[in-house]
């Protein structure tokens, strides 16, 4: 018996950003499956089926009304044109129903402000856009705004930084929901990255002193260590390559990405071994060999403290059809 599709609500009403409603609908709109990813069921809900204006001469046909959020596996509020714009209390009464039923809420940008009418926030963490930090400060005191995040979550309600975060959260909460690879299928799609790692500081208007060559090479770098995870390499070998002494070259990864080199290089190997967990039937320790962890320890270690889970539970949750390979070909990069 084939699975139900995942349910999605975009929650739209008059003032969200065309951006983000085009942000959901290409993540959860856009059928994949002959691509390997799940069904996704997207609904437009809204108080009514009346058409929503959006900003640049665009209409939002809503298919749904309100009613429909009980059904919903997911609820996703887009941001906003006029960050304090009044969402109609139906609305807030509607996303306080499915938080007490337990339904998983995110916020795109300035949705943020919406979770914040309804109260979903008071006494949470919670992110929006680094310029609109201050404001949601200032209008909602009860919240508790971190001012760097990409994304972060706190009791299932989502939120998001500025613009391109909210492509980031959408990509996450298809990984938390359907694994890695449905997430990177879909990246691919969108000519994206599957995951960024770091933080929205990296964004913030300041002087940034690295030279393009700097940026090149560490970009070259970036690449090096993503084609040769499996080797025992050290932020060391990798200033080493881009002609660096450790603590310049740490300076500038860090100007360039929001996240230190040992981070970065950890967040590749655990996603390594996700896409080897999901593809291939291969022992444990030949997983941890392959993403450059050494032991089946350190991995369980590193999954633990990123994903909360072990790779025994997620190969459980996400293998798809297991592939043998005895021949040790590569399938992190297919």
């Amino acid at each position: 018996m084939s699975r139900r599709p995942y349910r999605v609500a975009l929650v739209a009403f008059p003032g969200i950003r065309a951006f983000d409603v085009s942000v959901i609908t290409e993540v959860w709109g856009v059928d994949r499956t002959d691509r390997g990813v799940p069904a996704f069921d997207l609904r437009r809900v809204a108080t009514d089926t009346t058409p929503v204006a959006l900003r640049g001469g665009l209409t939002l046909l809503p298919d749904r009304t309100l009613t429909w959020l009980s059904r919903a596996d997911l609820i996703l509020v887009p941001g906003l044109d006029d960050h304090l714009t009044p969402a109609p209390a139906p609305v807030l009464d509607a996303l306080r129903r499915a938080h007490t039923r337990g339904t998983t809420l995110a916020a795109l940008c300035g949705g943020a402000f919406t979770l914040a009418q309804a109260g979903l926030l008071d006494g949470r963490r919670a992110i929006t856009h680094w310029s609109l930090v201050d404001l949601l400060r200032a209008h909602h005191p009860r919240v508790t705004v971190v001012p760097d995040a990409l994304f972060i979550e706190d009791d299932d309600i989502w939120t998001a930084a500025g613009t391109a975060a909210g492509i980031d959260l959408c990509l996450h909460l298809v990984r938390r929901a359907h694994g890695a690879e449905a997430a990177a299928t879909i990246a691919r799609s969108m000519v994206t990255a599957p995951f960024r790692t770091g933080t929205q500081a990296q964004f913030i208007e300041h002087p940034t002193p690295c030279a393009d060559r700097d940026a090149d090479a560490l970009a070259a770098v970036r690449d090096y260590a993503l084609r040769h995870l499996h080797e025992p390499l050290t932020v060391a070998d990798l200033a080493t390559r881009a002609g660096m002494s450790s603590r310049t070259f740490a300076r500038h990864f860090t100007a360039a990405t929001g996240t230190t080199p040992l981070r970065w290089l950890l967040d590749q190997r655990v996603a390594a071994a996700q896409k080897l967990l999901e593809r291939t039937d291969l022992p444990m320790p030949e997983v941890a060999r392959r993403a450059g962890f050494g032991s089946e320890v350190t991995m369980r270690q590193h999954f633990a403290s990123r994903l909360a889970t072990s790779p025994r539970a997620y190969r459980a949750a996400f293998s798809a059809a297991p592939v043998s390979d005895p021949a040790g070909s590569n399938p992190i990069a297919r």
